[in-house]
């Protein structure tokens, strides 16, 4: 666990839980798995902050814990998951995108609460849904339920595991910890839930739709309350799932760059047929034969047997390309490709053009030496120095001594410049982790700098709300607009321009992360 990775982690549980959370979160970080009374001893908090705080990373898939022989339970942090926040938007958008609103939202509840049931994600999408329609319209929970089947059957979502049934020798001494199990089988099948009823609009705090006031609501009874239907039964997001369908759509994006439209459709197609039953981190997908590839083509593609033949030619045999063996049945090589491709990108735009010729020349040679660079890439022998030492500072390409005697003269000594992909993925990588930092730092920055005037203008746009609730003027409404001045309206659109620019920056990034995270996770199952 590198320090820029701990330093991210701890901005992300900070902007998303508070500090009490982040302080156990990036102590569990540091330390490694604990048990409760050493946290709260470490970290100088009340043992009662910790259980709450636990609780949290827990609900959210945060931190994990496991009992141990002596009885003891140890909690430990799982680092990869808290980094795994910075793709939330990501997630919520690509749900919206393949499932309208009604996927968007309850892809979001999920995320906001870590785990819920299915009763409970339906009610609360379909009253948030209801809010934002028109005065008497309504959100049917029957077409929330349908959307949440879609999503479970695509698996972008899943059921969490529930606790093991295991009756214990001495049935008065509960266990330490519950244990948790969960059936395959059972990972993505959604209870049979009869839920009729329409998402309500929120009313205000002291009357309810019958304008009662609120003193006088009778008090229900614990025996009125109706039993959940699927109580025990919680759902969370399947973040493996949405990954591989990023993973999907930069491989689609790759070959339409490379060859063009039709390509590329063929290629999804193909991804897509073999999205359910291949799982997320297999090596591998299931082939296909190009009579199943033709009839399961998107209605409206208008393309012959023939012709797709030929794509399916001309794509297994570009050696250049994404080839069908790197696509269809070798996923790690797509990767890579990915990957080299992320990284002479990189090095363009840092170093320039003629680097960039320096660096895909000793990709593609493995080993080269000072003076075959020169020769091969036709540039002069004091530029292509300057560039290969700079390359090498910043660990882009790395050098390789292999010595003709055992004495290691350097006069006697070949030095071959080489790639080391898996290197500089990693190096890459920490840099992206650090470059996230500063700019979540930043927009922290930005917005504190201007907290006055930001919770000023919010509650002057309060005001005005409730003044159109009520039927306000125009003038009024005027005059209410005006107390925020012409330089604290330019202030403030700055302030939106600028933390815009940040936010559009963290998702770039975080793009490159995840090719590079990809990739370095496809590499090590490997070896």
């Amino acid at each position: 666990m590198t320090q820029a990775e701990i330093k991210l982690c701890s901005l992300l549980l900070q902007e998303h839980f508070g500090e009490i959370v982040e302080k156990i979160g990036v102590h569990l970080i540091r330390t490694g798995s604990q048990p409760l009374r050493v946290i709260a001893h470490d970290t100088g908090t009340s043992l009662d902050q910790v259980k709450k705080a636990l609780c949290v990373l827990i609900q959210h898939n945060l931190v994990t814990y496991q009992v141990h022989k002596r009885g003891v339970v140890e909690y430990e942090a799982q680092c990869s998951r808290v980094l795994r926040m910075l793709r939330y938007p990501r997630y919520i958008y690509t749900t919206k995108t393949l499932y309208s609103d009604t996927g968007e939202l309850i892809v979001e509840e999920l995320l906001l609460n870590g785990k819920l049931t299915m009763s409970a994600v339906i009610k609360k999408v379909a009253d948030r849904l209801t809010e934002t329609m028109e005065d008497g319209k309504t959100m049917d929970y029957a077409e929330v339920s349908s959307t949440f089947v879609r999503l479970a059957d695509t698996h972008f979502v899943q059921r969490c595991p529930l606790v093991a049934t295991t009756e214990s020798s001495d049935p008065g001494l509960p266990p330490p910890a519950p244990t948790l199990v969960i059936n395959e089988k059972d990972m993505y099948l959604v209870p049979k839930l009869s839920l009729i009823g329409k998402g309500k609009r929120r009313r205000s705090s002291d009357e309810d739709a019958a304008g009662e006031p609120k003193a006088k609501r009778p008090k229900h009874t614990a025996d009125n309350k109706e039993p959940i239907p699927d109580d025990g039964i919680y759902w969370q997001a399947n973040l493996d799932r949405f990954h591989q369908h990023f993973r999907d759509q930069a491989i689609v994006s790759a070959v339409a760059n490379r060859m063009d439209q039709t390509s590329s459709e063929i290629v999804r197609t193909m991804l897509r047929m073999s999205e359910i039953t291949t799982s997320s981190s297999a090596p591998f997908t299931q082939p296909l034969s190009s009579n199943e590839i033709f009839r399961s083509l998107p209605v409206g593609y208008n393309i012959s047997k023939q012709v797709l033949d030929q794509y399916l030619t001309l794509l297994a045999d570009d050696p250049v390309s994404l080839d069908l063996n790197s696509l269809y049945k070798d996923l790690h090589k797509a990767l890579a490709c990915l990957a080299t491709a992320t990284l002479e990108s990189v090095v363009q735009e840092r170093f320039g053009s003629r680097c960039a010729r320096i660096f895909r020349l000793v990709l593609q040679k493995k080993h080269l030496e000072q003076k075959q660079v020169e020769d091969f890439a036709m540039i002069p022998a004091k530029e292509a120095k300057d560039m290969l030492y700079k390359m090498l500072s910043e660990n882009f390409i790395s050098l390789q001594e292999i010595p003709k005697t055992p004495d290691h003269a350097p006069s006697r000594t070949f030095y071959l410049y080489t790639v080391n992909i898996l290197s500089a993925a990693r190096m890459l990588l920490h840099r992206c982790y650090k470059s996230i930092a500063n700019l979540i730092e930043r927009r922290q920055f930005e917005t504190k700098e201007s907290k006055r005037l930001l919770e000023k203008s919010q509650r002057v746009e309060a005001i005005i709300a409730s003044m159109q609730a009520t039927g306000a003027e125009e003038a009024q409404l005027q005059e209410i607009e005006e107390m925020i001045t012409a330089p604290e309206r330019q202030q403030l659109e700055t302030l939106k321009r600028n933390v815009n620019k940040l936010d559009a920056s963290e998702i770039q990034v975080d793009e490159t992360i995840f090719l590079l995270e990809s990739y370095i996770e496809s590499t090590m199952k490997r070896q």
